[in-house]
């Protein structure tokens, strides 16, 4: 008698065991890479705050070029769409958050370099971008001489402008605003006479609706900027996953259409698909 009770009780607690495990079990927040067979989620950071590269929309959808570069990588690893958990990534806090597991990848206008590369490590790159201007569509301003004397907006703490003051226009006389949403206000104003940044920055807002037809890109190639999807350093499963996705979707097309659906409208004149591993200086 005294043995069935024991033989009950146990029977009661791995019951209770398993149900727990179950549970545990339906998790949808995995980002190790599981896939969509595992029914779990992989965790991608973006930036929410820049139009045609990374936008979050007012519906809470998601857009832009790193947004469809991110989601075409996702599938490759086997995560459907409803499968990303997309992630607001400053840019001061990338680093950390892959180190900490926050994310599994990050695309977000995230330049290669040899100081970042010491602490990740870098998937493609998947777009070479260069520091422009961008103008009025009836400006004379075509060089970055030209800006001597003119007014030239970028963002509190970005070295764009400076290094177009130190390099090119001494006389340039520097504006500064929190972010390019406030410099593109401004530009549109005439408050200032030009934006810099990375070129794929300027695009992706001239070709916002309420900016479409006001601005073009000067065309200048005043440095390089190697865009990476940053991944966990030592993370070389996952980091050669995404090598061979980002090859895939510039070989079938879908980097050159993602490229023409963010930037199309703003006239952005890319460079080719960088080749994988083919870091420009």
């Amino acid at each position: 008698m005294k043995l069935r009770k024991v033989t009950a009780a146990s029977a009661a607690v791995l019951a209770l065991a398993l149900s727990a495990t179950a549970c545990g079990g339906d998790s949808n927040d995995d980002s190790s890479g599981s896939g969509s067979s595992g029914g779990g989620k992989i965790k991608i950071g973006i930036k929410y705050d820049q139009p045609g590269l990374g936008l979050k929309e007012p519906d809470g959808s998601f857009s832009g070029f790193d947004v469809d570069v991110a989601t075409y990588v996702a599938k490759q690893l086997g995560y459907e769409p409803n499968q990303i958990d997309f992630v607001e990534t400053k840019s001061a806090d990338r680093e950390n958050a892959l180190a900490r597991g926050d994310v599994k990848l990050i695309a977000a206008t995230y330049s290669i370099n040899d100081e970042r590369k010491k602490k990740v490590d870098f998937a493609g790159p998947y777009l070479l971008a260069h520091q422009d201007l961008l103008v009025k569509t009836d400006s004379k301003i075509s060089e970055a001489t030209d800006l001597n004397g003119e007014k030239l907006c970028s963002v509190t703490g970005s070295t764009s402008a400076q290094n177009v003051k130190d390099d090119f226009a001494p006389k340039a006389q520097l504006k500064q605003n929190a972010g390019y949403s406030e410099c593109i206000a401004a530009l549109q104003s005439g408050a200032v006479d030009a934006v810099t940044t990375d070129d794929s920055i300027l695009a992706g807002f001239a070709a916002q609706d309420k900016y479409k037809g006001q601005f073009k890109l000067a065309g200048l190639k005043l440095s390089n900027e190697n865009y990476g999807i940053g991944v966990k350093k030592g993370d070389t499963a996952t980091l050669n996953k995404v090598n061979a996705a980002l090859e895939k979707m510039v070989s079938d097309g879908s980097w050159q259409k993602a490229v023409d659906d963010n930037f199309g409208p703003a006239g952005y004149k890319n460079e080719p698909a960088p080749k994988v591993g083919a870091i420009v200086k």
